[in-house]
This record gives C-alpha cells, structure tokens and sequence, in this order.
C-alpha cells in the first residue's frame, strides 16, 4: 500500500496525505482511520480530482480544529455527547468500524500464540504486572514459552480516541481501572512511556523487546507485529480480525442512538472482539464555508458507496447499509447553507 510512508510521516508532521489545492477538502483527527482515509482519497482524486487533505493528528486535535473552524470537518473515534454536539452546533456519524489491538514484541511468540483477558490487560496497563512470565500471564498460557522479561508498556502521548476506546473497554473490565484511571480521550498513565498516534506505538513496539502496546489493526498489519488473542465477555478467545469487528458491531443499535453514539467496546457474542469501536466525523449544521463542505459530504457518500471493498482490504468493517441510509437523512435535513438550503441535496 503505497501510503505506507505518509502514514509514518503523518503521526509526527501532522502531514497531509495531499497538497492542498484550493478546491481540495480539508479535515484533520484521528489516526485510527488514517489508513482508509488515505486509499479513499487516491481513489476519489483520481475520479473527480478533487483531494482531501487530512492531517493525522489524533482524535483530541481533530476535535480542538473543528470546534475553531480551521478545518472543514473533524475525525474522532470518541463519539461527541448529543448534549456536547448541540453546543458546537455539529452533526455525527460514523465512518467504518474498527478495532484496538494489543500488540507485542517477544522473541519467539508469533501473533496468535499468546491470549490475555480483559482483568490481566488492565494490570499490565497499571504497572501491577512488570513481568512477562507473571503467573497471571503463565495461568492463561500454560503452554507459551514466556521470556523472564520486563515488560514495557507503551501508551499514546497525544489526544487519541484509540486510547478512549483502549480506556472505556479496560474501565468495563475492571472496576480499579475504572477509579484509578478512568476512560477518555487523554489519561494519567500509570505506567510506561507514551508515544504519537498509532504509528508512534506501533514504531515503539517493533523496535523495544519486551514491548506491549495497543494499535488499530490496520497499523498491526501493516507493519507485521505480533497480535494478541483477547479472551471476550463470554469467555471466549478470539482473534483480531473483520469477522470480530463484524461480530461487536452486528449487535449495536445505531438507529436508537441520538448522535449516533454508540460505543462498540466488550460487545457480547461468543465471536466478538472485545475492543472495537467505530470512528467519527464530526461537521458543523451550518458550516463557514458551505460549498467545502457540501464536497465533503459528497466525498463520505462516495466512500459509502464505493468504498466498501477497499476498507474490507484493510480490515475495517464498513457501515451497514441502514445505517448509512440514516446518515444521510441527518444530512439532508441538519447540514445546511446560511440561507437554509440543504447542503447535501446541493451535492447530489
């Protein structure tokens, strides 16, 4: 995937995925979309040549620059509260799904071999667990060779919404997580070193030995670490893959929710991926600049429309169709021009 390099480049430049042209759109947020962002983007360009330039710059900077209207749209994996979403006079909706992944570097354990649950994770994120060969870790891997290695942790240093969504699943699995530390966007870490948006972490993890830390798939994939197995709410274990992400989100009830909030972390389900959450894009209802953002609107029903296949290539696991028919209702009837005109019927 030829976006490799901006990836990395991206998460500590905040660089573009294009140069700006001034008809290009703008947005900037999250990393854990970045990747499908970016094949949607070549793909649009060479369709309508019309870029998008999206700063990678996690999901507590996608939120600041949409608020100061320095961007056309933002990009969160936290959801806005509906209540917070009135405030700023903006509108919600989900992209694609996605899921948090623990990741390792452990001489001689390959993905799959080694499966945590839920409480294990959570004290290996508050510094209580420092050993690889831990009997807590030794008791659900009975017959993994495990290193006597200190354990590293790495963490995200920047507003992230992997993190809220890494935070809220440990808050759900354990009730000291939840006091100590709690779930949110940014946290006081209890342990390890922090590193700058997905591909900080999973740079830190491939080059420190005795590593863990929590990445969106696709960044998993990419650069070939080592995943780890999760052990979901009905003591199952699973693996990280579509078909869990697919799992966590089939029993979610978007259209029950106000603002589409809907948070996808321990799902049950015998298949589901305990750490899965969706992403976010965040537009005001009467944008600065209208006819920008009547393009970006136009740009999301493109990737819902034809953008299925390529996010399914890097494992995420697109909107179902209802959904998507929900999400542009809200655009037709909230998004509008200063005049009171429909920005999205302008688009069609």
């Amino acid at each position: 995937m030829k976006h490799l390099k901006t990836i990395t480049v991206a998460g500590f430049l905040a660089a573009a995925i294009l140069p700006a042209a001034a008809d290009d759109i703008s947005g900037a947020g999250a990393t854990f979309p970045y990747p499908i962002y970016a094949k949607w983007a070549d793909a649009y360009k060479k369709e309508t040549g019309i870029g998008l330039n999206y700063q990678s710059i996690g999901s507590g900077g996608g939120i600041k620059q949409i608020q100061n209207k320095t961007v056309t749209f933002g990009a969160s994996d936290m959801p806005l509260q509906p209540a917070e979403l009135n405030k700023w006079g903006m509108v919600q909706f989900p992209t694609v799904i996605g899921g948090d992944i623990p990741v390792v570097n452990l001489e001689g354990i390959k993905s799959g071999d080694l499966k945590l649950d839920g409480d294990t994770l959570a004290k290996i994120f508050l510094g209580e667990i420092t050993k690889w060969d831990d009997p807590a870790i030794k008791k659900l891997n009975p017959n993994v060779k495990l290193p006597s290695q200190a354990i590293v942790v790495v963490h995200r240093s920047d507003g992230s919404g992997t993190t809220f969504i890494w935070t809220d699943y440990l808050s759900k699995v354990s009730a000291e997580w939840k006091s100590k530390v709690g779930a949110n966007t940014s946290v006081e870490w209890p342990a390890g070193i922090g590193a700058k948006g997905n591909e900080g972490v999973a740079n830190n993890v491939q080059n420190t030995k005795g590593a863990i830390g929590y990445v969106e798939y696709a960044y998993a994939k990419q650069n070939k670490l080592t995943t780890v197995s999760m052990i979901n709410k009905d003591g199952k274990t699973v693996e990280p893959n579509s078909a869990s992400f697919q799992a966590a989100a089939a029993s979610a009830n978007w259209d029950k929710a106000n603002g589409f909030y809907v948070i996808l972390t321990e799902q049950g389900g015998a298949a589901s991926w305990p750490i899965a959450g969706a992403t976010f894009i965040l537009i005001h209802k009467q944008p600065k600049d209208p006819a920008a953002a009547a393009e970006a609107l136009k740009f999301f029903a493109w990737a819902y429309a034809k953008g299925d296949k390529m996010a399914e290539e890097l494992d995420y696991v697109p909107m179902p169709k209802n959904v998507v028919a929900e999400i542009e209702k809200v655009w037709a009837s909230e998004v509008k021009d200063a005049s009171g005109k429909p920005l999205y019927a302008m688009a069609h």
